[in-house]
């Protein structure tokens, strides 16, 4: 991951000023790195020790920034990772902007790589992540959303990306296409897995720990699982409350819903697809080759459902 850095600082820099320090500010925030490491591992896994891995897992975190970027502006979001986002710190021309030249600049870095293959891969994740921020936007204040809709968004927006990283670290190890299809089933259902358990905490966690606003997704209007299960358990006048809150966006019934998802037990009900989602991750590693590495993917998928921010 050092490596990981070091390729990241190099490829960030810019003869514009304001783009490096935009793209420095997101990226040196303390974010998980986890996709980068999801490549590096699938690497170990398989065996690839290549100089090529640094910069590929550098492109999947360029890519990932860049849809943080945009993210944040279309959801008028002040607050990421306890710091103020970059569209409240240096306004929304400028992060966007930023967000278009990060893709870029990881289309460039894919090139090196030399791989059709590894350029349609990422090609066609950061096609279907755009679309996937536009379901999302679709579905905004749209109670009817059901958790067939809601997994068919996270699973473009979130999880692909984990899975195109995954499957960038088999194919640079010249992988066997089971080997490979495996790295991308692990990936795809740790990001599933982990956007479901990002919005648990949207509705459970502590906004200190967290670094975001508690609430946000409830502003934005959007019907996470929590308020899906809650829904579907729930009273006729708990269902109208929930309903109302995800139409309005009206913060000042977060107490009300947050009761409400607590006493329907929808947590537990999202928490465990989140934890069938990481049984599935943990028996897609078992696949790959014995060693400390697909260890440390079995072990990542049990993490991963103690975390908290």
């Amino acid at each position: 991951m050092r490596e990981v850095d070091g390729v990241i600082a190099q490829r960030l820099d810019s003869g514009v000023p304001l783009v490096g320090t935009v793209s420095q500010y997101i990226i040196s925030a303390g974010g998980k790195r986890l996709r980068p490491a999801l490549l590096l591992l699938c690497c170990g896994a398989l065996g690839f020790k290549g100089a090529q891995r640094f910069n590929m897992a550098a492109v999947v975190e360029f890519i990932h920034t860049a849809t943080l970027l945009h993210d944040d502006v279309v959801d008028e979001s002040e607050l990421r990772r306890g710091a103020p986002t970059a569209n409240a710190r240096f306004g929304n021309p400028a992060s966007v902007l930023v967000g278009d030249f990060l893709y870029s600049r990881a289309f460039q870095m894919m090139v090196d790589a030399q791989s059709m293959r590894i350029m349609q891969v990422l090609a066609d994740a950061t096609n279907i992540i755009s679309e996937g921020e536009v379901m999302q936007l679709m579905n905004m204040h749209n109670a009817a959303l059901d958790e067939a809709g809601y997994l068919q968004v996270i699973r473009s927006k979130t999880a692909k990306l984990f899975e195109a990283s995954a499957r960038v670290g088999a194919i640079l190890s010249g992988a066997t296409s089971a080997q490979e299809e495996a790295c991308a089933e692990y990936g795809q259902a740790m990001g599933t897995a982990f956007q479901v358990i990002d919005d648990v905490l949207d509705y459970a966690g502590d906004a200190t720990v967290m670094g975001k606003n508690l609430g946000d997704d409830l502003r934005e209007g959007k019907t996470t699982l929590p308020l899906i299960a809650a829904m579907q358990r729930g009273s006729n006048a708990e269902r109208t409350t929930i309903q109302t809150a995800i139409e309005t966006g009206d913060l000042s019934m977060l107490e009300a819903v947050v009761a409400i998802v607590n006493k329907t037990g929808a947590l537990e009900v999202a928490m465990a697809s989140a934890r069938g989602e990481a049984e599935r991750a943990i028996q897609a590693a078992k696949q790959l080759p014995a060693n400390d590495y697909s260890a440390c993917l079995v072990n990542l998928a049990t993490q991963l459902l103690e975390r908290n921010h």
